[in-house]
C-alpha cells in the first residue's frame, strides 16, 4: 500500500516538508560571499550538489528570508559573481549552524562568529580555514523561479583542500581523514559512519549471474 500526495493540492511549506525529508542526505554547501562594502558572508545551504566535471560546475538553491527579502548570499553573488563553497565536516558541523543565524547584513557571520578564515587563491572572496575543502566559484548563471527560490550555477576555478584529504597522486580522497555532514530534515543531521561499498556488474557478467530458485 502506497500513499499517493498531490502536489497541485499542497502548500509551499508541505511540500518543502515532503522533498526535504525525502530527499536525504544532502550535502551541505556553507557559502562565503563578500559584499560590496568588504563584509564577508557566511551561510549554510543544503539544496546543492556537483552537477558536471567538464565543465566543472555545482548548483545551488537560494532562498529568501522568511519576510520574502534577499539574502546576502543572493545579494552578494549578483554583485560580484564569485562565491566560496566550504564544505562541512564534523569539526564544522556547529559553526555551520551558527553561520545560519539571522545576523544583519552589515555583520558578517566568520567576524561575529570569531572564524578563522583564508584568503582566496582563485577568487577575491575568503574561505574558512577550518574548512576540509573549499570550492572557489565564478557565477555561470543566477534563474529565478518566482519570489522566493534562484538557482545558482557556478563553475569550480579552483579547490583548497586540508593536508590529508586528498592525496595529490592519485586525487583520491581519504574517508578516514574526511568526514563529511549531510543535512536530513529540520534540526537533524547525518553522520558518515557507516559506509560500505557495491561494485556494479557489468552486463556481461550480469547475465552469467546465477538465477535464484523461486520459493
Amino acid at each position: 500500500m502506497t500513499i499517493s500526495f498531490n502536489f497541485a493540492t499542497l502548500s509551499a511549506p508541505q511540500r518543502y516538508k515532503l522533498l526535504c525529508g525525502l530527499v536525504v542526505p544532502r550535502p551541505i554547501a556553507l557559502i562565503t560571499t563578500i559584499s560590496a562594502d568588504g563584509v564577508v558572508n557566511a551561510a549554510p545551504f543544503s539544496f546543492f550538489n556537483v552537477f558536471s566535471e567538464n565543465p566543472p560546475l555545482v548548483v545551488v538553491g537560494l532562498q529568501v528570508k522568511p519576510d520574502l527579502s534577499i539574502k546576502d548570499t543572493t545579494r552578494n553573488v549578483r554583485t560580484n559573481g564569485l562565491f566560496v563553497i566550504n564544505m562541512v565536516d564534523e569539526a564544522l558541523a556547529k559553526d555551520m549552524v551558527d553561520c545560519s543565524i539571522g545576523f544583519p547584513s552589515d555583520i558578517g557571520e566568520p567576524e561575529a562568529l570569531r572564524l578563522p578564515m583564508a584568503a582566496g587563491v582563485h577568487v577575491a572572496v575568503p574561505h574558512l580555514a577550518a574548512a576540509p575543502a573549499a570550492l572557489e566559484c565564478r557565477k555561470v548563471t543566477l534563474m529565478n523561479f518566482g519570489a522566493e527560490r534562484d538557482l545558482l550555477v557556478g563553475e569550480v576555478l579552483g579547490i583548497q583542500v586540508r593536508d590529508g584529504v586528498v592525496d595529490p597522486v592519485t586525487l583520491r580522497t581519504d574517508y578516514e581523514q574526511y568526514w563529511p555532514v549531510g543535512r536530513m530534515a529540520g534540526t537533524t543531521y547525518a553522520r558518515l559512519h557507516d559506509r560500505f561499498e557495491i561494485k556494479p556488474d557489468t552486463f556481461e557478467s550480469w547475465q552469467n549471474r546465477p538465477v535464484a530458485a523461486d520459493d
